[in-house]
């Protein structure tokens, strides 16, 4: 195999077959590949795409470079859900507790920060002492005896896929629809799966900001889980502005923790909802979505899902003591108050300039190896269409000193637009199944 013969036969715009692509993955896991190579193939797929059996392929290929998750015995349903990823977007912590609660198991198998958006590891890890990196065995176990683990890709798990998610991160090929829809089904594929609910960001903090780039992702992630066995549904869900009020490692998992209690904010707790209960239906777990919202609901009011998650911060090795005191997370050493610098009503809250703010603060990377601080990010009070008078403080900055507070503060002035009016789209706006696209909403 010449790889540089595969490059250029891609760069041209000519697909590979299915053979090229598994022997290209082997070779790759194998470390006879070098990553710059490797780069150079996918900028030329992000340009020139993949046809549907190049992208048949290249998912299979991911899947058998490693092992698989299997649940042959388990008694209960298994369901997972995966974020496209956004700023802001803790669902995956209130939304894995809540559901295992209701008995379906839920084997959360999550990914770190890429480009400007946020990771679920990352704020997990935020947690003294949680331990993401679990193996299938350990894995299974934890579900068989809490009904949900939340860890991260094990090497077992598509190592291939765990190598290009790094890499593409770092290389400008994340915005990549064939990519983002191999990488993204050959991890949930391996998790021997029941039924798998995929919410798919859209608007300017997304990867994707176009809707129908968005729809495009979404059928195309639906038809490799249906193609394999794995009964798959997608909402499109709104990222033009943060989701919630945090946005950073340990701000988020103190905002998970309060939606858990009953008292997150409204626009989470929608999304959560909306998610954890077309896992329920999906895998038969309740009759209608109108049931499964009320068994969500209970799961909370009741104190199960806030219960359910600190069995399994205890079973991870975390400090569970963080669900009665959020004052055991690493705490930001500076602290300021944002002010609206006129009245008004707010135009918009970039997600995408918030995100990039908090990797440039130290909340994410620019590179595969540099390290996360967790306690850094933003707390943001308002939304489009919020009114707001002149010297109202509507955000906060968490940063390490005071470089990082001026950086935040610039961040928060080009980021939060305040004019004469605003909107907000709908928080929920589509859902995608393998029989088409149903429209539920037009605006708030």
């Amino acid at each position: 195999m010449v790889i540089p013969a595969l490059i250029e036969h891609k760069r041209d715009g000519r697909p590979l077959a299915a053979e090229q692509w598994a022997s290209l993955v082997r070779a790759y896991t194998a470390g006879q590949v070098p990553d710059y190579q490797m780069s150079a193939l996918l900028m030329a797929v992000f340009f020139r795409g993949l046809d549907p059996a190049e992208l048949a392929a290249l998912t299979d290929a991911m899947i058998d470079s490693g092992d698989r998750l299997r649940f042959d015995g388990h008694p209960r349903p298994v369901a997972d859900k995966h974020s496209t990823g956004g700023v802001g977007d803790k669902v995956s912590l209130l939304l894995a507790p809540m559901v295992a609660s209701c008995g379906v198991s839920v084997p959360m198998m999550s990914g770190r920060g890429l480009g400007h958006t946020g990771g679920t590891l990352d704020k997990l890890e935020s947690i003294p002492g949680f331990r993401t990196g679990l193996t299938l065995a350990e894995a299974r176990a934890q579900v068989d005896r809490l009904g949900c683990a939340m860890l991260g890709q094990t090497p077992e798990i598509a190592p291939a896929d765990k190598r290009l998610y790094a890499l593409r991160d770092v290389t400008a090929t994340v915005e990549s629809i064939p990519l983002i829809a191999a990488s993204i089904m050959s991890k949930k594929l391996a998790e021997g799966l029941n039924g798998l609910v995929l919410d798919v960001k859209t608007g300017s903090g997304a990867f994707l900001t176009d809707l129908d780039r968005s729809i495009e992702l979404a059928r195309t992630m639906i038809g490799l889980g249906e193609a394999r066995g794995c009964p798959t549904v997608a909402l499109l869900t709104a990222m033009d502005r943060p989701l919630g009020r945090a946005c950073g490692n340990v701000l988020e998992v103190e905002e998970a923790i309060e939606g858990l209690r009953g008292s997150g904010p409204s626009d989470v707790m929608e999304v959560t909802y909306a998610l954890g209960a077309e896992m329920l239906v999906l895998v038969g777990a309740a009759r209608d979505l109108a049931e499964a919202r009320k068994r969500l609901e209970h799961s909370v009011t009741s104190g199960r899902a806030l219960e359910t998650f600190g069995r399994v911060i205890e079973a991870q090795g975390g400090n569970p003591a963080v669900i009665e005191d959020p004052g055991v997370l690493p705490q930001a050493q500076a602290v300021e108050v944002f002010r609206a610098d006129r009245a008004g009503v707010v135009a918009a809250v970039e997600p995408r300039r918030l995100g990039r703010a908090i990797v440039a603060l130290g909340g994410g990377r620019n590179a595969v190896e540099d390290a996360v601080d967790p306690s850094v990010g933003f707390v943001i009070t308002v939304k489009p269409g919020d009114p707001v008078r002149a010297g109202e403080p509507i955000a906060s900055v968490f940063a390490r000193d005071a470089a990082g507070i001026a950086l935040g503060m610039a961040a928060l002035a080009e980021a939060v637009v305040i004019g004469e009016e605003g909107r907000r789209t709908p928080l929920v706006s589509h859902r995608i199944t393998a029989k088409g696209v149903e429209r539920l909403a037009e605006g708030d």
